[in-house]
């Protein structure tokens, strides 16, 4: 299975971050699965592509020029895919993933996971979308989307296929 996951190519100021990507991409690489991702080198986007690496599995990285340009990119993942633009990269990750996961990050993660999220709920995708709680990181978003059903603009139903997995051990439940 690819697993897209979209995450930040900064490290935050919770070493934490680092040490829970570096088990998601041991896992992701020990369990025959591939990775989908940014193709960076820098942040936790480098740190997780290296676990999955040094685990035996396989990385794409799907990459706009403008960021190779700038230096961005990890020579040695096993595949890298140039594209014209964001749009265009957020599209060919959609395409290849089988799963997808937001692990904490910034404001891109958050516009990339919530693509996945509309395209669940509207059934356009049928993979599973994973929000990765780790510390209450996405409380506020889980909160948002009580908020819009008890208002009527969502329902339960149109959420299925979205979860929030506060451990490893959830999103691999979810996984399997």
């Amino acid at each position: 299975m690819n697993v897209t996951v979209y995450l930040g190519a900064t490290m935050g100021n919770d070493p934490r971050l680092e040490t829970e990507v570096r088990r998601l991409g041991r896992w992701i690489g020990e369990s025959g699965n591939a990775l989908v991702y940014g193709g960076s080198k820098a942040g936790l986007m480098g740190a997780l592509a290296e676990s999955v690496l040094q685990a035996g599995g396989e990385v794409t990285g799907v990459e706009p020029q403008f960021f190779i340009d700038m230096g961005y990119e990890y020579p040695e993942i096993t595949r890298l895919i140039v594209t014209q633009d964001m749009t265009e990269r957020k599209t060919k990750m959609i395409e290849l993933g089988d799963a997808f996961i937001a692990f904490p990050g910034g404001t891109g993660t958050l516009e990339e996971i919530s693509e996945i999220m509309s395209k669940v709920s509207l059934r356009h995708l049928s993979a599973p979308c994973i929000l990765y709680n780790l510390n209450g990181y996405y409380e506020g978003l889980k909160a948002l989307l009580k908020h819009m059903v008890a208002t009527g603009l969502s329902s339960p139903e149109k959420q299925q296929g979205i979860y929030f997995a506060d451990t490893l051990e959830e999103i691999q439940q979810l996984l399997t």
